[in-house]
């Protein structure tokens, strides 16, 4: 079973990449629509909050189904889960840069390989220095990316193991990661953080 997932990589980073762009993930106006009267730091605890619930709910739905007898279907079930998980930490990363106004510049492509980088680094982009944001999807950022699955795969096996509780161990171990993550790229951001009263009255 490991082999077989382990051995998916390289088309579950293919398809997270291809997926990529097409998560929709709100600028700040929208943000400070949804959640009025918030203050940055508000704001992206609410961010956290809804992603760690999604990714736990997700970590919930797999583990439940591996307690079921199908052997076979595992292995697309944490294939399933792990781009899942990644989708919602993504757009996570993206909507933290925007609250911090530590957006990525450059074309949507680039800013797709940006944000996809700062996930695979677990750490904010840094818009000073253009290697961290012209990050063309090469095959050194592919590696790095399957590098960074592999590492949340792994961390995946046990919501697959018999005789365990699944649901519940699934759910536990991605809201864990997911709150670790956001915890480190909010740590980087702060430091490059744009105050929201610095910005021009339509921003």
């Amino acid at each position: 079973m490991a082999g077989g997932a382990l051995g998916g990589l390289l088309a579950v980073s293919e398809r997270l990449i291809d997926l990529a762009p097409r998560i929709p993930v709100r600028d700040l106006e929208t943000l400070r629509r949804h959640f009025p009267g918030l203050d940055p730091e508000e704001l992206a605890d609410k961010l956290v909050s809804g992603a760690t619930a999604g990714t736990a709910a997700v970590g919930a739905g797999v583990g439940a189904a591996a307690m079921l007898p199908l052997p076979p279907a595992m292995t697309a079930e944490l294939a399933a889960e792990t781009l899942a998980v990644a989708a919602v930490e993504y757009k996570l990363i993206a909507e933290l840069h925007e609250v911090y106004r530590v957006r990525a510049p450059g074309t949507a492509r680039a800013r797709v390989a940006a944000y996809l980088g700062a996930w695979t680094q677990e750490r904010g982009i840094e818009v000073t220095r253009p290697s961290s944001v012209d990050a063309a999807l090469s095959g050194q950022m592919k590696r790095r990316l399957r590098q960074r699955l592999l590492r949340r795969t792994v961390r995946s096996l046990p919501t697959l193991t018999p005789f365990m509780i699944g649901a519940g161990v699934g759910a536990t171990l991605n809201r864990r990661d997911t709150r670790r993550l956001a915890r480190r790229v909010r740590e980087d951001l702060r430091t490059r953080r744009v105050p929201w009263d610095a910005l021009p009255p339509s921003a």
